[in-house]
């Protein structure tokens, strides 16, 4: 067993597999909701959308996760701007921003003496790097984002059934569709240092993708997803630590990996064993982009 145990007897490996483990958490935590309401896109464009923050950030040599967070809030608040004056279509108006924030960011690191330095580690990150300083604000993150989904919790519901209804049920759906792009946000922003920002969204999704395989309820798919999770995190270090391959890119394709092994093992039960799952999830609606 030392192929298992040597490679976390290193404190940097120790410490990205606590830093993995806390990321994939609030990653199943917030991508279950955006798997249930079809919010990938907007994962997808936020994790761009910091990329400007994060490279000036990076230049400057303030904390990156400030710049991130700058960066996404402007890219938020951005979309809701071009959908109610420009009057465009929510897909149009984050496909825009997407492209337009992704090219600023390249343009700011290409003033970079070590341009394709800092463009590598802000893209794929650098799970090894973490430090106990990261460890913390994941973990608070993490806090903060089971906090708000439990609070929250019947609001999300209501909202992926019926608006209207719940707005007559007085759970306030608009408040609750603001907190919920803020928990993506937190998730993306917290979570880039393990996997970067182009690879962030694969932890975001692909564990609650394979988790919804076998519940349909919002909780169980959460704990689901985080075993998923973590697992990839292992698997990924434990094949970047033996194959010589890049940490977070291995943790990423893990990821994604399972969610095809989620569904072929699913096919192959019984159809006996498989009438235990749910075909209709009792808490959430058809997904719809930016519902």
């Amino acid at each position: 067993m030392t192929w298992l145990t040597d490679p976390f007897s290193v404190d940097f490996m120790l410490r990205a597999l606590i830093g993995g483990g806390l990321a994939a958490v609030l990653c199943a935590v917030v991508g279950t909701w955006v798997v249930v309401r079809g919010m990938a896109f907007l994962g997808e464009a936020l994790s761009h959308g910091m990329l400007p923050g994060v490279a000036v950030a990076t230049l400057t040599g303030i904390p990156a996760v400030i710049g991130a967070a700058i960066s996404a809030g402007v890219m938020v608040f951005g979309v809701g701007a071009l959908r109610r004056r420009a009057r465009l279509s929510y897909d149009t108006s984050i496909g825009l921003l997407f492209v337009g924030m992704l090219a600023l960011g390249v343009i700011i690191v290409s003033g970079s003496r070590s341009f394709a330095t800092d463009v590598t580690a802000i893209l794929f990150g650098d799970v090894l790097a973490v430090t106990r300083a990261d460890l913390a604000g994941l973990g608070a993150a993490v806090f903060v984002a089971l906090a708000l989904a439990a609070a929250f919790h019947r609001a999300f519901t209501a909202a992926a059934f019926d608006v209207r209804k719940a707005a007559t049920l007085g759970l306030r759906p608009r408040l609750a569709e603001v907190v919920l792009i803020a928990l993506v946000t937190l998730a993306v922003v917290a979570s880039y240092r393990a996997v970067g920002t182009l690879l962030v969204v694969g932890l975001l999704l692909a564990p609650a993708a394979a988790a919804r395989v076998w519940t349909r309820h919002v909780v169980s798919t959460m704990a689901l997803g985080t075993g998923f999770g973590c697992a990839a995190v292992l698997v990924g270090l434990l094949v970047s630590w033996h194959a010589g391959t890049a940490a977070g890119a291995s943790i990423a394709v893990v990821a994604v990996v399972s969610v095809a092994l989620s569904r072929a093992v699913a096919a192959a039960v019984p159809t006996s064993a498989a009438a235990g799952r749910p075909t209709t999830p009792p808490s959430a609606a058809p997904p719809r982009e930016g519902a």
